[in-house]
């Protein structure tokens, strides 16, 4: 499946400093839109597969709540800055390395591995539709762009997804932007600031 591949040295990943690292000793994790789309509450801590790990923010957000986390990405130029800003953090020991060992990276291609995985949870962020308007994306976007291309089969990697997860897929989509074609309506969705969470719960 097309994916672009380059070396590009600019996008650093780091779990311990920067944003993610603010965020995470301020205590922000619950509160964000995120974990409650994924199921965190009433003492829920669910198991979750990243199936477009990318930055891996969202991965660290969800295990730094307690959550096991499966991530798979299929560049190996991320796969291969992830796994090194994974093992920075473990060798930061402490939280940090009791939050990595709820992490697992795998790589590979979403759609041929989910159906061997068992979660509770598949979270979906594909690369998202071109804005509507001509504010410029986020140079650290614009590096992870041009490192993995588009994904013309995010509709082939949800239909994977909701015949996978055993509790509910959460698809992460721009806040304004049309639902993905081929898919059914979620069951409800939680609206953030520039992103909404389209959740689909599974029937049981």
């Amino acid at each position: 499946m097309p994916q672009k591949e380059n070396t590009t040295p600019d996008l650093f990943i780091d779990f311990v400093g920067g944003a993610v690292g603010h965020r995470y000793r301020a205590g922000e994790g619950r509160r964000q839109a995120l974990a409650k789309a994924v199921g965190f509450g009433k003492g829920a801590i669910p198991s979750v597969v990243d199936a477009t790990a990318g930055l891996g923010r969202d991965a660290f957000l969800l295990a730094s709540l307690g959550a096991t986390v499966t991530l798979i990405e299929r560049s190996a130029d991320m796969h291969a800055r992830l796994a090194d800003a994974m093992a920075r953090a473990t060798a930061e020991g402490g939280d940090y390395a009791e939050i990595m060992s709820r992490m697992t990276l795998l790589h590979g291609d979403s759609i041929l591995l989910l159906p061997g995985l068992a979660p509770d949870v598949v979270l979906v962020d594909p690369m998202h539709p071109p804005r509507g308007n001509t504010a410029l994306v986020k140079k650290e976007m614009r590096l992870l762009r041009e490192i993995v291309g588009t994904d013309p089969d995010q509709i082939a990697l949800m239909q994977a997804a909701l015949a996978t997860a055993k509790k509910r897929v959460v698809l992460k989509w721009p806040l304004r932007a049309a639902p993905m074609p081929g898919i059914p309506p979620p069951s409800h969705q939680l609206l953030g600031k520039n992103t909404r969470y389209d959740v689909f719960m599974m029937l049981t």
